[in-house]
């Protein structure tokens, strides 16, 4: 889905997304900085008590309170990555669980039901089956890949539909307009973690998405260094439904992050552009190796739903998913192996991440729970960096043959 572009302040033409993510929402102090400033701050100072009194009676975008409301440079970071979306406003969290536990939370009451795809990164199940099932809310799962089981499980009282538009860590595509039509035909608000598309390679709105959230931990940041969160949406859902339950329950991201935040995205584009690069050429490389059950790629053309991702995304993304003969002990060998690609659990950095699922980031389900979900002992996800393209296959090659 190629880039929408949109107008930004001070142009008065049409701008892409590489340009909103440089200069999009900045609010420049009295000083004229050229980088974003950092407000350090929790609480503001108002001139008189009157002042004070009429803030909190109706305080504007511009207008701040409390850091747990809202403050400068974590809205410069809300109205840029707004823009990138191509969403009329944003609300930055302190974590992506952050983000995606307020979106739901918000929306959501007892006897409320849920539409979600079964195949999701491990907090986002426990949140979907512990805690608002606790709450009264109903939740069916569904094979996010079958289209008559969404229409099947929608029913005229489904209030949301969640589902990765790529599922963590198998990377199953998600047909998101066709799931929209089918949520929206019944009035239900249609959720999407998109963090492994990224706001790059994919526009979101047009394909129907209500609300997107992001872990901005992964590829915004892009760098390892801080945790953050997003739910982009409506001005209408951001403010009137979301914030009030975030600012209520804490859930706000720090200035200090929301700088770093800012940072990133300026070269966002060129990184994951590069990395999805990269990626390909290392899934195409490693097809019909050996040591190999599977090569997971969507940008590979090899992909069950390769056709799909062409059509909805720019580029495959930046994750590679490997399936090693000998489970476990053989994916432990090649792990170890590894001398540029390091074992970690986060995704979307510089460097390259290399995860083992089954005994990390899903380690909690059952072996059945696993199985169902295409998460086998020999698993192994790849998160592809920003390092040389062959330096990265001469390294997983090598590593294989420790297998």
């Amino acid at each position: 889905m190629k880039d929408t572009p949109q107008t930004t302040a001070g142009s008065k033409r049409a701008l892409s997304k590489r340009t909103r993510a440089v200069h999009a929402g900045t609010r420049r102090s009295q000083y004229g900085e050229v980088s974003e400033a950092m407000f350090l701050t929790q609480g503001f100072v108002y001139p008189s008590a009157e002042a004070a009194e009429a803030r909190f009676i109706k305080s504007g975008r511009e207008e701040f309170i409390y850091a747990r409301y809202g403050n400068p440079t974590v809205a410069m970071f809300e109205d840029r990555i707004a823009a990138m979306e191509g969403t009329e406003d944003a609300f930055a969290t302190a974590s992506g669980m952050a983000a995606v536990n307020g979106a739901m939370m918000s929306l959501l009451k007892a006897g409320d039901h849920v539409v979600s795809a079964k195949a999701l990164f491990g907090s986002c199940l426990y949140i979907l089956e512990e805690i608002l099932t606790r709450f009264g809310v109903e939740v069916t799962f569904v094979d996010g890949t079958d289209l008559a089981a969404w229409k099947a499980a929608i029913r005229p009282d489904t209030k949301v539909v969640f589902f990765e538009s790529i599922s963590n860590p198998a990377l199953e595509v998600i047909d998101i307009k066709a799931v929209c039509d089918l949520a929206h035909a019944h009035d239900a608000t249609v959720v999407m973690d998109n963090v492994f598309a990224t706001p790059c390679f994919q526009d979101s709105v047009a394909l129907g998405v209500d609300v997107v959230v992001y872990s901005t931990t992964k590829h915004i940041d892009g760098q390892g260094r801080c945790l953050g969160g997003v739910i982009c949406g409506t001005q209408d859902f951001v403010r009137k439904t979301a914030e009030p339950y975030l600012k209520h329950t804490g859930g706000a991201m720090s200035p200090f992050n929301a700088w770093v935040m800012l940072k990133g995205l300026e070269h966002i584009d060129l990184r994951v552009n590069a990395q999805a690069d990269t990626a390909l050429a290392i899934a195409s490389a490693l097809e019909g190796h050996a040591a190999l059950e599977n090569v997971l790629f969507p940008g590979l053309a090899s992909h069950p739903q390769h056709a799909l991702v062409m059509r909805q995304m720019e580029k495959g993304g930046t994750v590679v998913a490997v399936d090693i003969k000998g489970g476990k002990e053989a994916a432990f060998r090649f792990l170890n192996a590894l001398e540029i690609v390091i074992i970690s659990n986060n995704l979307g950095d510089a460097k390259s991440i290399a995860t083992h699922p089954a005994t990390t980031t899903h380690q909690r389900l059952s072996v059945d729970q696993r199985a169902h979900l295409g998460i086998t002992d020999g698993l192994v996800r790849l998160s592809v960096g920003l390092e040389g393209t062959d330096d990265l296959i001469a390294d997983i090659l090598g590593a294989l043959e420790a297998v």
